[in-house]
């Protein structure tokens, strides 16, 4: 059976972070103790020290699977996002940021608990982030707050996979992926982090087995997944268990795995690469994109680079630019 068209390319589930970013100076990251350069998680105390250095910071909605939504929306697709967010000024400035750029956000604010999720991010002027990220009510997101409505009027379900750290997310993941599927629709999955891989190996070879048609990952963790050395092998055996796999290199470009049959899809051009932040979560939103639309292989990986190559041009992990006017004719 044929599900009927959706009214959205794509709904992500993922951490809901609000990145904070300030300027700054060597001086004050040897005051606050930071290692230039370094991301590192924080608690909700070191978070609240913190929040006099950046109260003037500029303030956007982030996290992998938001951004990935947000790059959907700039290549001019329909894009939901669901996140836990808390009641607080950082919630509305989340909720207010993502809607502005044309991505659905229905998720209702925590009516308890730890404050929304935040990265702080400092910039010197050298150009160098230093980022804290305090993760908050965001790793509450649970079963009950996948909206089922909203799933199965989505062609795509993307699943982030940061946020499979707690077991409240591990059971809204396989709630979403059988809503999903009930709906006739398809689900996908970033791998995220080869230390996330680790974390969960064992669970998310069973996820992707038994609830994952599109997979992405990048070199490092599609080999940690399958335990092997080699990329070609890494390739073959997520072929063997999702019905298509989106597999990146870098600079050497991207591996499509559809069937058994593998595309490589060359790298787009960068003038200079600045800042790599978001790479793979805009390469998501390109095939993500070309997928909803029925295009082929090729032509969706196509896509993902042309998007990831805009970000990393410069610095930050949202475009600058609206990604539908750097794409091809068709």
């Amino acid at each position: 059976m044929t599900a009927d068209p959706a009214p959205f390319d794509a709904v992500g589930l993922g951490n809901a972070i609000v990145d904070v970013v300030v300027q700054t100076d060597d001086a004050t990251l040897a005051e606050l103790d930071l290692r230039k350069g370094a991301t590192t998680l924080i608690d909700a105390d070191r978070a609240s020290g913190l929040q006099r250095y950046v109260e003037d910071g500029l303030e956007v909605s982030g996290g992998s699977a938001a951004n990935t939504i947000a790059g959907l929306a700039s290549l001019g697709g329909k894009g939901a996002f669901l996140g836990k967010v808390g009641g607080d000024r950082l919630g509305e400035a989340f909720r207010a940021d993502i809607g502005a750029i044309g991505v659905e956000f229905r998720s209702p604010p925590a009516p308890a608990g730890p404050e929304t999720a935040r990265c702080l991010v400092f910039v010197t002027p050298d150009a160098e982030r230093t980022m804290l990220t305090f993760l908050g009510v965001s790793t509450a997101f649970g079963p009950d707050d996948v909206d089922p409505e909203l799933i199965g009027n989505a062609a795509i379900t993307y699943l982030e996979g940061y946020l499979f750290d707690e077991e409240l997310a591990k059971a809204a993941f396989a709630r979403a992926a059988e809503l999903a599927h009930a709906a006739g629709r398809k689900v996908a999955l970033s791998l995220s982090d080869p230390f996330c891989v680790e974390r969960h190996r064992g669970a998310f070879r069973h996820l992707v087995r038994g609830h994952i048609d599109i997979l992405f990952a990048n070199e490092a963790e599609i080999a940690s997944l399958y335990e092997v050395e080699s990329f070609d092998e890494a390739c073959r055996l997520a072929g063997a268990d999702c019905a298509f796999a989106a597999l990146t290199r870098g600079a050497a470009g991207s591996s499509i795995v559809v069937e058994g049959r593998i595309s490589q899809v060359a790298a787009a051009p960068v003038p200079l690469v600045l800042d790599t932040t978001g790479a793979g979560d805009l390469y998501a939103a390109g095939v993500l994109f070309g997928l909803a639309r029925g295009y082929g292989p090729e032509r969706c990986g196509n896509i993902g680079a042309i998007a990831a190559a805009e970000v990393i041009g410069h610095y930050g992990a949202r475009p600058r630019a609206r990604l539908a006017d750097l794409l091809p004719a068709a």
